[in-house]
């Protein structure tokens, strides 16, 4: 498949030159895409459809740099190769510190130049989202890691607390586990794990956020979700895990159920810690009436959290 790369420019002479330059490639064939303002280059760029981006540092009355910090901003990790007439250090630095991967002269490109920053920038880019992603994500299941749930559930209750939206807290445990573990090994211990955060993520919507929060289990942040609805999603999952067995290589198909407590806030919560042990009970009330079942705080009288059995 090409990749597009998306050129921010004012001048239809220049599109017109580096898409001469982009045919001389020796190496991968790229689409060039071309936007010839500030706002309209801002938004393609903010589309997430590009695997780079070649922006000018005038764009009439507006600038480049402006529009680094706002696409950095509203969260693009589109790689940027900065480009202007100005060969002044000042300039280069300011495009570096504002999140170019790259930068270039528009008086010293030639075929060559450009394509060796332009792969620099993709292969840079594609570095910096491996770090970001092995900095924020659990390796084995691909789910975020706990200090990144911690950091978007401080972040959800500091938006529910200003504008009222209400979420949902669902703590999921896999039932038995230490079992598995204990039959079949850790390798098929770690391959249920990674199947059960599959089904996890499948049975979310896009909105809504999974971590691996330590072991056998797992949080689930719902969006903008009240008691009811996380209720429901809640023993929607739990139904989805039961339902087939999780197959392990060269070994047989293992009936796996998740038990799941329920709890949102602001209704069942104030803080964060307040949420995550609210939940926690009605996890530890979803094991002690039988596991594979959501169980909801709202529901509950007052129970211990602490004796959880796998």
């Amino acid at each position: 498949m090409t990749r597009r790369i998306l050129m921010i420019d004012d001048d239809r002479m220049q599109y017109r030159l580096t898409q001469a330059y982009f045919k001389k490639f020796r190496g991968e064939v790229f689409t060039l895409d071309w936007a010839a303002t500030y706002e309209e280059g801002l938004e393609k760029l903010l589309e997430g459809l590009h695997a780079g981006c070649l922006l000018d540092y005038q764009l009439g009355e507006r600038n480049g740099l402006e529009l680094i910090r706002a696409a950095v901003a509203a969260g693009s990790r589109t790689p940027i190769v900065f480009l202007t007439a100005d060969s002044s250090e000042t300039v280069d630095i300011e495009a570096m510190h504002a999140g170019a991967l790259d930068f270039l002269v528009k008086g010293e490109i030639s075929t060559r130049a450009l394509e060796r920053s332009l792969r620099y920038a993709l292969k840079l880019g594609e570095t910096l989202e491996a770090l970001r992603k092995l900095a924020t994500h659990d390796q084995l299941t691909g789910l975020l890691n706990r200090r990144e749930f911690d950091h978007i559930l401080a972040e959800e209750r500091e938006r529910s607390k200003r504008f009222g939206h209400p979420f949902v807290l669902i703590l999921v445990d896999i039932d038995h586990f230490k079992s598995v573990n204990d039959t079949y090994g850790h390798p098929a211990g770690d391959a249920v794990l990674q199947e059960i955060a599959s089904r996890l993520i499948h049975a979310l919507r896009d909105v809504d956020r999974a971590a691996r929060f330590g072991g056998e289990e797992f949080a689930l942040i719902i969006m903008q979700a009240d008691r009811k609805i996380g209720f429901d999603a809640a023993r929607r999952i739990c139904a989805a895990v039961a339902s087939k067995p999780v197959s392990i290589d060269g070994g047989p198909e293992l009936k796996i159920t998740i038990s799941a407590g329920v709890a949102a806030m602001p209704a069942d919560a104030s803080t964060g810690s307040e949420l995550i042990a609210a939940a926690d009970k009605a996890l530890y009330a979803a094991k002690k009436g039988g596991r594979n079942q959501a169980v909801a705080f709202s529901e509950l009288p007052q129970v211990p959290g602490p004796g959880r059995e796998g």
